[in-house]
């Protein structure tokens, strides 16, 4: 099959356009104005029920809803844009709305963009210990675009606030100045957009820089979701298998970091083969997703969607709690719920699939899992714990909060048993100070 994208620019030629009412077109436009929106083929014609769209899961994963926006937002382009205001003026409303959706949560900007020779390296973070990310600027796009993701600001063309990097002579010279990166997370984006020739020139030069505390290299990408061709049919599939290969056979791992919303993802005899032709290579393939209302806020989505990526031979890593940004509003659940979409989930699943870590919020000071809501002391509180943090003397020390059925980020949160302050504060003060 040969991949073709669809947008704002030319949604009339999708075949199922027709089956759009005038509401829903309208929404598509006005949103997708202020949250980047792009499909293609596949997902229109192998993952959408269009007999029943509007509650459709991969429908509202792909496609711009109303209620992404707050009301007024909504109502204010769709004034400008109804009255055809001046372009600028539409502009300065978008990004006044974009500014107010928290761009960069977790402090990705400020926080862990690290310094080479006193230069800020915008293309890479590194936020934990033994992991670094890097941001390939020919890889910040998508084969289509999920209408939760956290990294839209690295679809709207916006370069002040895009993380991107060209040149991976900074990437391997910081690697070999920080000895205790055990982990590369090549990232985006999506970074299997990119043709085959060029991901290997990447990974050719970090493999030749014989960098000896690297051992794994992640890959972080949809495509199994969005393109399961891109390791079938494109031209250059077989090639991006060879790259692959050549990680294994130079002695390091890796892992290809999926992420996948729903079982519907993974029902496509195209998904299976990719999923086969993948593993093949003794690429150890994980998956991820964040529990999103509306589409898969139910255990019976969630074991199901373990289940079959077991069966496939896949590894469940982790269930997300949504991050705070972009449009948090329409798909944020509240962190009780979440507790309780995991526990009911997760004991529907033999251990195999037990491996799923969650409720997991990825926030400003780490990683923060909810563990568990019990009563100690006449007090109803969430059990937390870090599975990563800033400092990794935090990792695995449960700590307690008051119990709040209405929150749904740790800032929502407050020390339980009278604290005046969590544990980590401290440090992440002098941190904000040190900024």
């Amino acid at each position: 099959m040969r991949y073709k994208a669809f947008t704002l620019q030319n949604i009339n030629e999708l075949p199922q356009f027709k089956k759009l009412n005038k509401e829903v077109l309208n929404a598509i436009e006005i949103v997708s104005r202020v949250l980047p929106f792009k499909t293609n083929n596949y997902v229109v014609n192998e993952l959408i029920n269009w007999d029943n769209y509007e509650n459709d899961p991969m429908f509202i994963l792909n496609f711009p809803q109303k209620e992404m926006l707050h009301k007024k937002d909504f109502e204010s382009i769709n004034n400008l844009i109804s009255k055809n205001s001046d372009i600028n003026q539409v502009k300065k409303e978008i990004k006044k709305i974009r500014e107010g959706m928290n761009p960069h949560p977790a402090g990705q900007i400020e926080y862990n963009t690290p310094i080479l020779n006193g230069q800020r390296l915008m293309g890479l973070q590194h936020k934990y210990k033994e992991t670094l990310l890097f941001f390939p600027s020919q890889g910040q796009t998508c084969h289509a675009y999920c209408s939760f993701c956290f990294r839209w600001p690295q679809f709207i063309g916006d370069k002040e606030i895009k993380l991107a990097l060209k040149e991976s002579e900074y990437l391997i010279e910081y690697l070999k100045e920080h000895t205790e990166i055990t982990d590369l997370l090549i990232t985006g984006g999506d970074p299997l957009v990119m043709s085959a020739d060029l991901l290997d020139k990447y990974i050719s030069q970090i493999l030749n820089a014989n960098i000896q505390h690297l051992r794994t290299i992640r890959i972080g990408s949809k495509s199994l979701t969005f393109w399961p061709y891109r390791f079938l049919t494109d031209n250059d599939a077989d090639d991006i298998l060879r790259v692959f290969e050549k990680v294994q056979k130079a002695g390091k791992s890796l892992a290809f970091m999926a992420h996948f919303n729903h079982p519907q993802e993974l029902s496509t005899p195209a998904v299976e083969k990719a999923i086969a032709r993948i593993r093949s290579t003794g690429v150890q393939i994980r998956t991820q997703a964040p529990l999103l209302d509306h589409i898969n806020t139910s255990d019976d989505i969630w074991s199901s969607m373990w289940q079959r990526q077991v069966n496939l031979g896949l590894i469940p890593y982790y269930m997300f709690v949504a991050r705070n940004t972009g449009a948090n509003n329409y798909f944020g659940v509240s962190l009780a719920n979440a507790w309780n979409i995991y526990r009911s989930s997760i004991k529907k699943v033999s251990g195999i699939a037990r491996t799923a870590r969650g409720p997991v919020m990825s926030c400003m000071p780490g990683k923060i899992r909810i563990n568990g809501v019990v009563e100690i002391r006449n007090e109803k509180v969430f059990v937390l714990e870090f599975i990563q943090g800033r400092n990794p003397d935090w990792v695995g020390k449960p700590f307690f909060a008051k119990y709040d059925k209405n929150a749904t980020w740790y800032d929502d949160l407050v020390p339980a048993f009278n604290k005046e302050a969590f544990f980590f504060e401290d440090y992440m003060n002098n941190l904000f100070a040190c900024a």
